[in-house]
């Protein structure tokens, strides 16, 4: 009776794991299978809201890159630079696909296309924060997992690095109403005080 509880606890701990495995895709298991560029040139300043980047990708046709027979779609993502993530634990990278906060942001998610690369003019979003960024895309295969990735910066997340110039929350127009809004009070207040004397001398 022993042996034959030891036997079921061990189906059962056997059977937990497996379904705590179950779907989870390290990045460490990828291929580095896709070729990516962008249009930025190295440390270039790009603002959010305004600036543009021009994003290609397609199959990488080095032999040890694998084929691309299981590719479905392509997510493109703007992700943080290592620079960008001292200390910042929302930003954290993790093996772990489904936990990790590098790339948090979608520049596009298309089809594959196996016959040509495909590419995507993106204007940066006004709510993407000010930090230094790389660019890099996701293959996933029929069942929605991620099978491989390419990338426009080097495996250490060093090189061809761009920074975005996030917007402060100010514009202009409010900083010039604001202006407009003192020299009034001031004005006012001087008029104010002008007034009153006149009006006791008149007295």
């Amino acid at each position: 009776m022993a042996s034959h509880g030891i036997l079921l606890a061990s189906l059962l701990v056997l059977s937990c794991l497996s379904q705590t495995s179950y779907g989870i895709v390290l990045f460490s298991s990828l291929k580095d299978s896709l070729f990516v560029t962008a249009s930025h040139a190295e440390n270039q300043v790009l603002k959010a809201g305004i600036d543009k980047l021009t994003v290609s990708w397609g199959l990488n046709q080095s032999s040890e890159a694998g084929t691309d027979s299981t590719f479905k779609t392509i997510k493109v993502k703007l992700c943080y630079a290592p620079v960008s993530q001292v200390d910042r634990g929302w930003r954290k990278t993790v093996d772990n696909l489904a936990k990790d906060k590098t790339c948090l942001f979608k520049i596009v998610e298309s089809s594959y296309t196996s016959k040509s690369n495909d590419s995507v003019e993106w204007t940066i979003e006004r709510d993407v924060p000010g930090a230094t960024y790389f660019v890099r895309a996701y293959a996933f295969n029929a069942a929605g997992q991620e099978v491989a990735y390419g990338q426009t910066t080097n495996a250490k997340k060093t090189a061809n690095l761009f920074v975005v110039k996030g917007i402060s929350g100010r514009h202009m127009s409010l900083d010039i109403a604001s202006v407009v809004f003192s020299v009034f009070s001031v004005l006012s207040l001087a008029g104010f005080f002008i007034a009153e004397k006149r009006r006791a001398k008149s007295s």
